[in-house]
């Protein structure tokens, strides 16, 4: 078999698309997926470009991809992702021996790219947005865990001032209901137990039914179908806009017990008059009487959030809004990233009088107090029993286990192999910088919701 390497930049969507590339080049054009770049006769980058740095990663790996081709004419260099989708063909004008640029919406034309690559022996650019045809062109999705992300929708209709996702990815779609519950019910049949449902703005999700007339199924609904399948024991979602993030999502908190007390909900700043800048729709005010709804419902709910730093016009007072919100609300595991100029939105075009050392410094400052509350929740852990679904063998120790929280901390433990894809409760022993330790409370697995 030909070996087929890819590497990838980006979020959770653009990891699990090229899961999903995987599946159909070793379907499609019997493409071997390996570890190690140099060994691949097809090399593809799948990129982001929510960032500039993120963006010129993608460069700087073709450039070192470019001798390669030059000793190896017939390796095939290909660019996927957001990056092609906003540059297109002027990928091939920075980088000319790539072959093959495709979007987000066109990887299910991989295999057909590729043949007429070896036919017509010239490049082969597919950047369209062919709404959501490709989902019925990828092939059943193979468990690699007891954990599984199924996209439910893509796009973004917000466009928020700052952001190029509606421009690479589109507008919002979602997938009908039945393909979701076809997808996670043959997940859960392979021993997938957590479901994590995807989406750009995955609480905007509005799928349609076998009944066309029938008023379309909102997110909080396709969870309650998802939590009916046999198997199926957790659920998580990301990632949400807090302008979608309804009652009858909070409802959902509420009576679904295979939720979890974890969400990832980004706020961006705790200034309103930056919100308005960012054209986020939603107030502090907003934002904090949601959370503070779903706390009620989910007494021991941990957020997580992103934040932008130094976004064009950020005065000190706007930055102390936002450390102030952070104390406020107490956010566990978030991002923080210093603003990025992006090409074509709106804030591109905003005078940006924030310097850049002021712009580290205040990111520096946010970053150490979102890591003192989540290290303080970490230390609050030890000693609790957790109920941790056993996702593998540690990353740094085969000889222990490792799995996961509701809250998403990684936890790594001593047990035997039969554990995995099932789950345990453990004691939490240690509080480290980026997992838990703990000890196996017993060895006996432990029952499922439903039973």
């Amino acid at each position: 078999m030909r070996k087929l390497y890819i590497q990838t930049y980006g979020c959770q969507m653009n990891v699990h698309d090229s899961a999903r590339i995987a599946d159909l080049l070793r379907e499609t054009a019997g493409l071997e997926l390996i570890e190690t770049a140099e060994d691949a006769d097809v090399l593809l980058l799948n990129t982001c470009a929510i960032r500039e740095k993120a963006q010129e990663k993608v460069y700087s790996q073709l450039g070192r991809w470019r001798p390669w081709k030059l000793a190896r004419p017939d390796l095939i260099i290909g660019v996927g992702g957001c990056v092609a989708s906003q540059d297109g063909a002027a990928i091939r004008e920075r980088a000319p021996f790539v072959d093959i640029v495709f979007g987000p919406q066109t990887l299910h034309r991989l295999p057909q790219m590729l043949r007429d690559l070896a036919s017509e022996k010239r490049p082969q650019v597919d950047v369209s947005f062919p709404k959501i045809e490709k989902f019925d062109c990828l092939p059943t999705p193979r468990a690699s865990s007891a954990t599984a992300f199924v996209t439910v929708m893509e796009g973004c209709s917000r466009f928020c001032t700052y952001c190029v996702v509606p421009y690479t990815r589109g507008r919002e779609l979602s997938r009908p209901v039945a393909d979701v519950l076809t997808e996670v019910s043959a997940l859960a049949a392979q021993g997938v137990r957590e479901i994590n449902l995807l989406g750009q703005n995955v609480n905007a999700y509005r799928g349609r039914t076998a009944d066309a007339a029938a008023e379309r199924v909102d997110l909080a609904d396709l969870i309650r179908a998802v939590a009916a399948i046999a198997g199926i024991e957790r659920i998580r979602f990301t990632t949400s806009h807090p302008m979608a993030f309804s009652e009858r999502l909070i409802d959902a908190f509420a009576d679904v017990p295979q939720l979890v007390d974890f969400l990832h909900l980004p706020v961006q700043s705790g200034s309103d008059r930056i919100l308005a800048a960012m054209r986020r729709g939603h107030t502090v005010a907003d934002y904090c009487t949601k959370i503070e709804r779903l706390r009620q419902v989910r007494p021991h709910l941990t957020l997580s959030s992103d934040f932008i730093v130094g976004f064009p016009g950020e005065t000190a007072d706007d930055f102390a809004a936002t450390l102030a919100l952070v104390e406020r609300l107490e956010f566990d595991h978030s991002y923080s990233f210093i603003y990025s100029r992006r090409p074509n939105t709106p804030a591109a075009e905003y005078p940006d009088d924030v310097t850049l050392n002021e712009k580290k410094a205040r990111l520096e400052q946010l970053q150490h107090r979102l890591n003192h509350h989540a290290q303080r929740i970490s230390r609050h852990m030890i000693g609790t029993t957790q109920r941790i679904l056993v996702e593998g063998h540690a990353r740094k120790d085969m000889n222990q286990l490792a799995g996961r929280t509701e809250n998403n901390r990684v936890v790594n433990f001593t047990g035997t192999p039969d554990l995995i894809g099932n789950f345990v409760e453990v004691t939490i022993t240690e509080a480290l910088p980026n997992s838990l330790r703990a000890q196996l409370t017993s060895p006996v697995i432990t029952a499922s919701i439903s039973e």
